[in-house]
């Protein structure tokens, strides 16, 4: 499946790089060596700037947060330093004292401060960041940042309207050189904002749209010259590459082996595989490749596979305004008919596990959570209960063939993306299953992920290929179904909201609450938004009602949990993390940072 960075952090979450010199750029290095990297597609004419989709500021290498998401299975508040050396977070989770690395500078030579913390605080509000909202009594939202010294910057929460999400959301907030960014930033930002969030009705209005405007104007801007906190600066950036050169000034800058990062343009699969293929690549991106693509990639010498649990699964997503998908008992017929581990072999055969339960987890999380598996079903196949399932819902069958009540065709539309070569694999051969079994099944392939994300928004398909389980926290896990593609946006007081299939968003069109037998009456966007307010102890016990509730009503049939998979070569680097490390789930600029990957010596 290809990702780019913002569709994995998405998903975020499975990104991987590296490589080493394989072009006219790279071939010059010596001593350290040249790490060639693919993360992302490159546009050369975007800003230096982590906001910017197509930004050449690239997460681990030259964009710096306050700190790295361990992404475990459960605890979302885990987190690897990076310019943040460490924190402490009050008890009651309003408070975050953040310290910065004490020798951390800017490629410049200038120290990273507690100023520079604070302009990149207003400029996430510009941005509408999660934890940096300008709306009065926003739950989870930031109500003031104090530079307490130098080296020790003071976070705050609203007391009144804490969410556990709002650590963590704070932690990834970007770092940026206020003495580069100041000038685009007006010098009364700070009163702006607080107007925002404390003025009157009339007074916030004004604040909240001079702050909506400079985050659109903020959004497209980067400096002429890189100026970083990371351990590597860019350089030169081309339609092909870019060229990072390491900082000398970063702050762990002994541990960083290679001279110089060339990432190259990824354009799709065949771009990786290619590579891997010659040899030339240190480390890649996640990337699907069939069993006999990953056998021939393996046989390259150097060339091997570091692969870990990722806290994502791939599904088939149910628009329920769309009938006879709002009928329960089809969407469970049609769950008994499709063998997701046959789909697995077929599209995700080297890095992916069949999703044991329709429940909205991964096998990993299911685990975590300590979720008991015993009143799941796992729609094991099983053409008798799927018959049963059809008829309840009205459906007839004449002649091996399913029809609607009417006597129309039962007819499964499925739609994927022609950039994701598992996806429309998987897609291919549940529609085979379903054809085998008397539905009528076809699949249709958007011609590129963005245009696929569009259509999916504007309730353009019936079902469709959709990322869930996006871990590791359990508000994201369960916002992912139960969020604002499903009706609930949060409203006021801390509470959500539910909009009717086709406004504001929802695409998936779920009822607002269902009656599921042994939990009663049950509004799951409600269930989900508490995750975010609860401790983890009462987290456990929403978890497993939710995990119930989407196995009753299959709102989404997960086909495979992703693997990990991140290809690596020896042959110039080695020191690469073991399986199964939490920092598999970060760029490889950030393995550097933590001491990985050393220089091969010659």
């Amino acid at each position: 499946m290809r990702r780019t960075a913002v569709a994995a952090t998405a998903l975020a979450l499975c990104a991987t790089l590296a490589a080493t010199s394989c072009s006219s750029s790279s071939s010059s290095s010596k001593g350290g060596g040249t790490f060639t990297a693919i993360l992302t597609q490159i546009d050369s004419k975007a800003p230096i700037n982590p906001y910017n989709q197509s930004t050449n500021s690239f997460r681990g290498y030259n964009a710096m947060m306050l700190g790295w998401s361990k992404n475990t299975a459960t605890d979302p508040n885990k987190f690897y330093p990076a310019i943040a050396k460490s924190w402490e977070l009050s008890p009651d989770g309003t408070k975050l004292t953040v310290h910065i690395q004490p020798n951390a500078k800017w490629s410049d030579g200038k120290p990273v401060t507690g100023d520079d913390l604070k302009l990149s605080a207003a400029v996430a509000y510009a941005e509408g960041g999660s934890a940096f909202a300008a709306i009065p009594g926003t739950a989870g939202g930031t109500v003031d940042v104090k530079v307490i010294d130098d080296k020790t910057v003071e976070f705050d929460q609203n007391a009144t309207k804490p969410l556990n999400t709002w650590f963590a959301n704070v932690m990834t907030m970007y770092v940026l050189p206020a003495h580069v960014w100041s000038a685009q930033v007006p010098s009364d930002i700070w009163d702006t904002i607080h107007t925002a969030l404390t003025g009157s009705a009339a007074d916030a209005k004004t604040a909240q749209d001079t702050i909506t405007a400079l985050g659109k104007k903020l959004i497209g801007w980067g400096p002429d010259k890189d100026v970083s906190a990371g351990p590597f600066t860019l350089t030169r950036v081309t339609t092909s590459e870019a060229l990072l050169t390491k900082n000398k000034n970063f702050y762990d800058a002994d541990k960083i082996a290679p001279s110089q990062v060339v990432i190259k343009n990824y354009q799709d699969n065949s771009t990786i595989v290619n590579l891997l293929l010659k040899g030339e690549i240190d480390g890649s991106v996640y990337v699907a490749v069939s069993q006999s693509q990953l056998d021939k990639i393996l046989a390259v010498k150097g060339n091997q596979v570091v692969s870990g649990a990722s806290p994502v699964q791939a599904s088939l997503v149910f628009n329920e305004s769309k009938k006879p998908f709002d009928n329960v008992h089809v969407r469970r017929g049609l769950a008994y008919l499709i063998d997701r581990a046959q789909v697995t072999k077929v599209g995700e055969s080297s890095s992916g596990k069949a999703s044991p339960y329709p429940a909205g987890l991964t096998a990993a999380q299911i685990q975590g959570w300590g979720v008991s598996t015993s009143g799941l079903n796992a729609y094991s196949v099983d053409t008798a209960k799927a018959a049963t399932e059809f008829q309840q819902a009205g459906l007839k069958q004449a002649g091996g063939k399913w029809t609607l009540p009417d006597g129309k065709p039962f007819t499964v539309p499925i739609q994927t993306t022609s950039d994701f070569n598992d996806w429309t694999s998987g897609a291919s051969n549940v529609a085979a299953q379903l054809q085998a079994a008397g539905v009528d099944a076809k699949v249709t392939a958007s011609s590129d992920y963005a245009t696929y994300l569009a259509d999916l928004a504007a309730g353009k398909f019936t079902v469709s290929w959709w990322l869930t389980a996006l871990g590791p926290s359990a508000y994201n896990i369960y916002q992912r179904l139960y969020g604002a593609a499903n009706g609930w946006t949060l409203g006021t007081g801390g509470g959500v909201a539910h909009s009717a299939a086709g406004q504001s968003g929802n695409w998936m069109g779920e009822a607002e609450s269902a009656d599921v037998s042994g939990l009663g009456t049950v509004n799951p966007g409600e269930l989900t938004n508490q995750l975010s307010q609860v401790p983890p102890d009462q987290q456990k016990q929403i978890v497993a009602k939710l995990a119930a509730f989407t196995n009753d009503q299959v709102p989404a049939i997960a086909m495979w949990d992703y693997v990990n998979q991140n290809f690596v070569n020896t042959n110039r680097f080695t020191g690469f993390p073991p399986n199964d490390a939490d920092v598999l789930r970060q760029p490889q600029g950030v393995w550097m940072q933590l001491g990985y990957i050393k220089a091969k010596a010659k």
